[in-house]
């Protein structure tokens, strides 16, 4: 669940999904510098109350408040503000996580910030949200290994087709269409793609919900780490599932 609303310049979010146990204020903070480390693969850091890319200060928040199961940043500048004002706020109450941005002011023309620095900021509130939720319990039973490589083979096949009807065949050209088709599949196609239809599986986020258009894409560009390592790397870092229906 994402709203995103607006009130003179000042904009303000809000993301929420089911948590998979109780979490304190504590642990919503800790778990928040870790995924700006481990989200940005180490490139944006927490410092001083600030998020900071190399010397460059992005945000600056006032010290956190830390309740019983929340924690509350207020923004006080940086370089993606224009100026002071709004908080950050993240809960736990009621068997969900809450994270909410109240009257925060982009330095950005809104276009282009709704463009840019809005997606990255929601993709990385999902996936913080995600990783705090967990992978327990299970959406559903997940996919076999041999029944995923299957259904990409037959996604494969069905692409290089696509691409041969198209015209003549180019790598990059074949790779903007599997690129769309893939992404288009996972975030409005119930999480199906046509192989994933053949073998009776789709992909969904590990709390059961539809992957955004951004999760999806993030998912498609660290697939092939997960061939190098031969793990599912692309599905631990964008919080993803492979199940079966």
């Amino acid at each position: 669940m994402r709203v995103v609303t607006w009130d003179d310049g000042r904009v303000s979010t809000r993301a929420a999904v089911d948590a998979g146990r109780p979490l304190t204020g504590a642990q919503l903070r800790n778990a928040f510098v870790e995924a700006v480390r481990r989200l940005t693969l180490g490139l944006v850091g927490l410092r001083d109350h600030a998020l900071v890319l190399g010397p460059i200060e992005l945000l600056r928040f006032g010290a956190p408040r830390v309740t019983r199961n929340a924690v509350d940043w207020p923004i006080e500048g940086g370089l993606l503000a224009r100026r002071p004002g709004g908080r950050w706020r993240v809960q736990a109450s009621g068997g969900r996580v809450e994270a909410t941005v109240t009257g925060y002011a982009p330095r950005l023309p809104r276009p282009i910030y709704v463009l840019t620095h809005l997606q990255v900021h929601e993709l990385f509130t999902r996936l913080y949200l995600l990783h705090l939720r967990g992978r327990e319990p299970a959406p559903r039973k997940p996919a076999q290994a041999q029944d995923r490589f299957r259904a990409a083979a037959v996604d494969l096949a069905f692409c290089l087709t696509l691409a041969r009807l198209a015209g003549r065949r180019r790598f990059g050209k074949t790779l903007a269409l599997a690129a769309m088709y893939h992404v288009a599949c996972w975030s409005t196609c119930d999480g199906r793609t046509l192989g994933g239809l053949v073998m009776r599986q789709r992909v969904v986020a590990v709390d059961g919900s539809r992957l955004t258009p951004t999760q999806s894409l993030l998912r498609l560009v660290v697939l092939p780490a997960s061939w190098l390592t031969r793990r599912p790397v692309h599905d631990e870092l964008a919080a993803t599932e492979v199940i079966q229906d």
